[in-house]
């Protein structure tokens, strides 16, 4: 058993069981890995339980994590539970072939929309600098990760199939519900729930294209929500923009 009782928190043996299937999967086997079906939402729901793991692996920036990222490093303990982290090469082939399961592919992103909404929450009001720019583009690199994993899953597909995965996936994110109400009432429902109707109100076949931008969209209702002023937005949003396409060309197709 890798997962929570619900809590979010991980014991040590825990956080290790699931480290060891990632291994496995991701290191030990051969470029071409392949899961049978049935394991694929329960491995996507496992991961899923540890989002702010999953978060810092796919932004890649949180030294911690890339200095705990070998197969004999055991778990750690922080803020009362038991963290992992493992190789990004190993990750993203694991999620690769997750991802072949649109609802997997889909709960993963959920999962990570709703950490990257904490993340922002929590950045003080006066923050800047680093404090103010790093939330916001580590969010843009674990988005431009995944935005390439879907990409690759579907490059190859014939038609139908690419654009069937991709309304498997759209439904899945948009059955969540969507009820903003202000930025000081919670911040991090406010931008999860802002964004996802922001996709609702999107044309249907451009869904696909507004799923790419969500870093720089997330972090444009952010900043508004916060007030800062126009100059330092736009510099914002630039960073961020550089920072999800850098990640998203980090995937090979």
């Amino acid at each position: 058993m890798t997962t929570s009782d619900g809590s979010g928190r991980h014991t040590q043996g825990q956080a290790q069981a699931l480290k060891d299937v990632l291994f496995t999967l991701g290191f030990s086997t051969p470029d071409e890995l392949v899961l049978d079906p049935a394991l694929r939402m329960p491995l996507a729901t496992a991961v899923a339980d540890y989002a702010p793991d999953l978060h810092e692996m796919l932004a890649g920036l949180d030294g911690e994590y890339v200095r705990q990222a070998g197969r004999q490093t055991p778990p750690w303990e922080s803020d009362g539970t038991y963290h992992l982290a493992v190789y990004n090469t190993v990750l993203r082939k694991v999620l690769r072939e997750v991802a072949q399961d649109p609802h997997a592919y889909a709960l993963l992103r959920v999962t990570e929309t709703r950490t990257a909404a904490q993340r922002l929450a929590t950045v003080l009001p006066d923050a800047t600098g680093y404090a103010l720019t790093v939330p916001p583009t580590a969010n843009a690199r674990g988005f431009g990760i995944l935005d390439g994993i879907g990409d690759a899953v579907t490059h190859g597909q014939d038609k139908d199939r690419a654009v069937k995965w991709r309304r498997a996936v759209m439904e899945r994110l948009l059955s969540d519900p969507t009820t903003p109400h202000t930025y000081q009432d919670g911040p991090a429902s406010y931008l999860t729930a802002t964004w996802l109707q922001d996709l609702k109100n999107t044309p249907e076949k451009e869904r696909p294209d507004r799923l790419r931008t969500q870093g720089v969209d997330m972090a444009r209702a952010w900043a508004e929500a916060r007030k800062t002023d126009e100059q330092t937005r736009q510099g914002l949003l630039a960073k961020v923009e550089r920072s999800g396409l850098s990640a998203y060309r980090e995937i090979e197709p």
